[in-house]
């Protein structure tokens, strides 16, 4: 039996947050020289809302605020070392969980200095609101 392919037409409205290539000096590794010196890491998210939060339209109380996001990164690279990418990225996870708005998040952590000839290395990941 053939799948049937949707247009889109039914799907519910939704409404994603986005911060990109968000730069900012972190102690994240497992190397000496990683626990030692701090490096550039790259951090971007993706919110995705709640269904009641769909669509906030011009109503700045259901909007998911990116500026309190910014500030919850920036509070977990300034809080001391962490040795692994996926660490930093789960505790971005939790950190937008504060807004009960958001439903979903899609956490990318990269530190771009690790080997010349690659872009970056590290880790995505994604979570849904547990319960």
């Amino acid at each position: 039996m053939a799948e049937r392919c949707s247009s889109g037409a039914d799907a519910a409205p939704s409404y994603v947050v986005t911060i990109r290539g968000l730069v900012l000096m972190a102690s994240i590794g497992v190397t000496r020289r990683e626990r030692e010196q701090k490096q550039r890491v790259c951090i971007s998210v993706d919110l995705t809302a709640t269904r009641e939060a769909a669509i906030p339209g011009e109503d700045r109380r259901r909007i998911i605020n990116y500026a309190t996001i910014v500030a919850a990164i920036r509070e977990i690279a300034a809080s001391g070392h962490i040795e692994l990418c996926e660490g930093f990225a789960e505790r971005v996870c939790n950190a937008c969980f504060a807004d009960p708005k958001v439903e979903r998040v899609r956490v990318w952590v990269e530190k771009p200095e690790v080997f010349p000839d690659a872009d970056g290395v590290g880790a995505i990941l994604e979570r849904t609101r547990p319960g």
